[in-house]
């Protein structure tokens, strides 16, 4: 399903991240990093909730706007019911809706809060996205204090929190479609090759875009994939080209450009809620304020995994939501 909009624009975005992303390879375009995992709390599931409500306070100061100026907070994270989230909008003003796409969330939060500006339904709505390693860890595998031993096909959660305000006041970057996946299940149970569960929902995501909208990949300055990491990002580009004939060129994947794969052990690169929002309200967008971009879509990638369910011998599946980025002049 692929919505299109006429008057949704990105007014002001917020980036905070964790150590290991502030010593990357884009580290100069984050608005405030950490140098360690607690964030000045008591345990990482704190930390995570303070992530989100940095990167709105800073959303909101940029905008100078206050909370009272919000109709509408969307947000999700990898916590167990959306604790982090939860957590960080008690007592807040705006109403909140609590989401959940794994690491496709970011690009679902988007969806819904573009076509309810477009449709006049919010004036102000801000969607946020988080993720924390240590946490994530904790939750999806095993405490980080146990040191086990990893694949190499194993991507590392980024730390930090992202969060945009969307409007109707016409600004540098247009949302201009936007394109929701379906449920893919590819067989896989790997909880240590994400990318390569993940790929095959981008692939469906990014076909299903370029066919409702009647364009090619050439549309696009660029194709930004969430966190699929170095295999999976390899996998997509090889998917593309077996099943729907599409040699994907002016693309990445912002799980790779996060970290520096070479020089950080980040494994086979980034993953996390918060890898492809954080990645795109920093470097990208200042790219296209710049003229360097154009047009840009975003396919954030999700895998639905469930810890239960996996050491039942179930399989992954995955889904994606993609949305388009326009540069105004």
């Amino acid at each position: 399903m692929t919505f299109k909009y006429k008057n949704v624009y990105i007014s002001e975005v917020a980036t905070v991240t964790g150590s290991y992303e502030s010593n990357g390879p884009l580290s100069k375009y984050f608005d405030k990093s950490y140098d360690d995992f607690y964030l000045g709390t008591k345990t990482w599931e704190e930390a995570e909730s303070k992530l989100i409500n940095e990167a709105i306070n800073i959303t909101l100061e940029k905008s100078g706007l206050t909370l009272f100026d919000i109709d509408l907070f969307i947000a999700g994270d990898l916590q167990n019911q959306t604790a982090a989230s939860n957590y960080a909008f008690v007592g807040l003003n705006p109403a909140f809706v609590g989401i959940y796409a794994a690491c496709a969330t970011s690009t679902l939060g988007l969806t819904i809060g573009a076509n309810m500006i477009e449709k006049g339904l919010a004036e102000n709505i801000i969607c946020a996205t988080s993720s924390h390693n240590n946490a994530a860890e904790k939750q999806f595998r095993y405490p980080v204090e146990y040191g086990g031993p990893k694949p190499k096909t194993a991507t590392f959660t980024v730390t930090g929190g992202a969060s945009a305000l969307l409007n109707s006041k016409k600004s540098n970057i247009k949302i201009e479609s936007a394109t929701l996946g379906r449920v893919i299940d590819s067989g896989l149970n790997d909880v240590y090759h994400m990318g390569a569960v993940m790929a095959p929902a981008a692939a469906d995501t990014i076909y299903k875009h370029l066919l409702d909208t009647g364009r090619s990949v050439d549309y696009y300055d660029l194709i930004l994939t969430g966190d699929l990491g170095i295999y999976g990002k390899e996998i997509l580009k090889e998917y593309m080209n077996s099943e729907y004939g599409i040699k994907l060129k002016n693309y990445d994947d912002t799980g790779v450009m996060i970290f520096d794969v070479k020089k950080q052990p980040v494994y086979a690169g980034a993953s996390g809620p918060a890898c492809a929002p954080l990645v795109t309200y920093s470097y990208i967008l200042e790219e296209m304020k710049k003229g360097k971009l154009k047009r840009v879509l975003l396919v954030a990638t999700g895998a639905l995994m469930s810890p239960t369910r996996v050491n039942e011998k179930e399989t992954i599946p995955a889904i994606s939501h993609a949305i388009s980025l326009e540069a105004v002049k």
